[in-house]
Parts: C-alpha cells; sequence; structure tokens
C-alpha cells in the first residue's frame, strides 16, 4: 500500500544559507527507496484555516520504505540543515 511523506513548513525560512545547504546535499546521491515528487513547494490556496508556509508531499511504494528513507544515513545527514532553517511538521500518511 502506498505511503505519502508530507513536509509543512509552519513559517517563512529564517536562515536561507541554511536552506541551501540543505537543497544542495539533497540534490547529491539520494537516500534509497527513490520517492516520487507529487507536491513541492506549489501555490497554496486555503479553504480552512491558515495556509503554511509551504508544502512538500513525497510518494512511497509503503510506510516501511518511507520510513526507511526518512531514517536512512544519508537522510539524517542533511535533516539538521532543514531543521536550522526553518520550522516543519513531517508525518508519513497511509494510502488506500
Amino acid at each position: 500500500m502506498s505511503a505519502y511523506m508530507i513536509f509543512i513548513r509552519e513559517s517563512a525560512i529564517r536562515d536561507p544559507a541554511e536552506m541551501e545547504r540543505y537543497r544542495t546535499k539533497n540534490r547529491g546521491k539520494p537516500p534509497q527507496p527513490m520517492p516520487t515528487p507529487l507536491v513541492v513547494y506549489g501555490r497554496i490556496e486555503a479553504l480552512e484555516g491558515s495556509a503554511p508556509d509551504g508544502i512538500v508531499m513525497l510518494k512511497f511504494e509503503s510506510v516501511d520504505d518511507a520510513r526507511t528513507w526518512y531514517h536512512s544515513a544519508e537522510y539524517q545527514d542533511v535533516i539538521r540543515h532543514r531543521k536550522n532553517a526553518a520550522d516543519y511538521r513531517v508525518m508519513i500518511v497511509e494510502g488506500i
């Protein structure tokens, strides 16, 4: 069953240099299993409540694949830059 990892950026980027480090390192050797990007900071129209600053949604083949990717040494090496750059909520949602 597919799974979706959702990154919700709660507010504006506070450290652009750290965000650029995150982006640059994320473009290197990507962690496996490779996700399919579905949403990457597209325009947001809030219908209920306030809109977050940005959203990324990645599709994985399974929840286990999503967890493996998130906890991989490669991703854990770059995650600190994202956390230093902005406030995020990150979750895995099981698909149907």
